[in-house]
C-alpha cells in the first residue's frame, strides 16, 4: 500500500475504531418490551436522532455515564445489565462495549435484574446526599463493581468521601 490509502477489505476502506471527533457514542435503541437500552445518568455533548425509536448520545472525553440494556423475547428476559463508562481521550486504550462506539474505561458491568436494581439504588442514593453521579470518583464504581461481584454490600459514597475526591482530582491537575 502507498501513500494515505485507507486499508481495503472486500471493496471498502476499513472504518476507525476511533470516531474522528474524539466523542464516545452511545446508540440507544428504544422498541416497547422488547429492547431498552437507556443511558441512567451522564451528561452528553450531542444528541442524534436516528428514527422514533433510535437516537445517539455522544460523550466528551473523561466524562461518565451509565448505560443501562434490558431485552427480551416471547419467554421472557434475555439481557438485563448496566456498564459505567468513562469516555476516552483519542488514541487512549479502552475496552469494548455493544452500543458504544469506540468503547470506554468500564468501570462497573452488571448483569442480572436484581443486582442492575442494587447499582440503581446505589445511584439513587448518591444523588439523594446531593452528589452528581457523574462527579463520582471512577475508584468508586470500580469499589461498588468489586463488592457486588463477591456478594458483598458496597461501602455509601459520602459527602465527604466526594469531597476528598475533588481535593485529589484538583491536586492530580
Amino acid at each position: 500500500m502507498t501513500g494515505n490509502a485507507a486499508p481495503r477489505v472486500r471493496g471498502g476502506p476499513v472504518p476507525s475504531t476511533q470516531p474522528a471527533d474524539g466523542f464516545t457514542h452511545v446508540e440507544l435503541t428504544h422498541l416497547e418490551k422488547r429492547i431498552e437500552n437507556w443511558i441512567r445518568f451522564g451528561r452528553e455533548a450531542r444528541e442524534q436522532v436516528l428514527d422514533r425509536r433510535r437516537r445517539i448520545l455522544s460523550f466528551r472525553s473523561g466524562s461518565i455515564f451509565a448505560f443501562v440494556r434490558w431485552a427480551a423475547n416471547d419467554f421472557g428476559t434475555i439481557i438485563s445489565r448496566i456498564d459505567i463508562v468513562g469516555a476516552v481521550e483519542p488514541g487512549e486504550a479502552y475496552q469494548t462495549l455493544p452500543f458504544v462506539r469506540p468503547g470506554g474505561d468500564i468501570l462497573l458491568k452488571i448483569e442480572g435484574w436484581p443486582k442492575v436494581e442494587q447499582v440503581l439504588r446505589h445511584i439513587d442514593a448518591v444523588e439523594a446526599a446531593g452528589i452528581d453521579a457523574c462527579e463520582v470518583a471512577p475508584d468508586h464504581w470500580r469499589h461498588v463493581h468489586n463488592r457486588m461481584r463477591a456478594g458483598e454490600a458496597p461501602r455509601a459514597y459520602t459527602l465527604a468521601r466526594h469531597q476528598a475526591w475533588l481535593q485529589r482530582r484538583e491536586v492530580e491537575r
